[in-house]
């Protein structure tokens, strides 16, 4: 029987990769280097090491890729400020799952965005914490980001279940020993999910799935 969930944020809370992907594509764009989508599913969803390589050999220097950084993030924060981003079925989830689970969040995304998002989706209320991105060792697919979450979980890798959708996160998980389901989504439908231990098409199903374990254990 789970007792904890450790959520991934971006992809399966809320619909936010395809923004990340855009202020990215834009961002270098710009500075003359094509970011396709094809390179981003690689790049970022599944090696986890960005796009900044791209610039290799154009004579920028880590000051200029620093400023670069933040032009980005300036233009996720718009983006993702401008539309709904919650994923269907999220709210009702989380209110659900919270009488029976232990929840947290373990996101490779950054503290500012995080909030940004989560302040306007009010899910703040449900997770006993959120480890961001520069909050543990390396990111995802690393174990770092789900040690840290197990430990300050204080339960048992066989006690959690993470929730994940992308080939990264599920290497992250599996590398601790913990059970990790999967959400298959536009943006990593085609990564390799034959670690997981179960996969879905959406956030409702993986909800009912753990409702169904709750009412087999009672």
């Amino acid at each position: 029987m789970y007792k904890a969930i450790l959520w991934d944020n971006d992809g399966v809370l809320v619909d936010t990769e395809r923004f990340y992907f855009e202020a990215n594509r834009k961002t270098l764009r710009e500075l003359g280097v094509e970011l396709t989508l094809e390179m981003y599913q690689q790049f970022f969803l599944l090696e986890s090491r960005g796009a900044w390589h791209l610039l290799d050999g154009k004579g920028y220097s880590e000051e200029e890729i620093e400023e670069f950084k933040r032009e980005r993030n300036s233009i996720y924060a718009e983006l993702v400020d401008s539309e709904e981003v919650v994923v269907e079925g999220a709210a009702e989830t989380l209110e659900k799952l919270s009488k029976h689970y232990f929840m947290a969040v373990v996101t490779s995304a950054y503290r500012e965005h995080f909030e940004r998002i989560h302040n306007r989706s009010g899910f703040h209320k449900y997770f006993q914490f959120a480890l961001a991105n520069g909050e543990y060792g390396k990111t995802k697919p690393a174990p770092d980001p789900y040690l840290a979450g197990l430990k300050r979980s204080g339960f048992k890798p066989e006690q959690c279940i993470v929730v994940e959708d992308s080939e990264r996160g599920l290497r992250s998980a599996v590398a601790v020993g913990i059970d990790c389901w999967v959400i298959k989504t536009e943006m990593t439908a085609k990564s390799d999910f034959s670690l997981a231990k179960r996969q879905f098409d959406n956030l409702i199903q993986v909800r009912e799935a753990l409702l169904e374990l709750v009412d087999g254990a009672a």
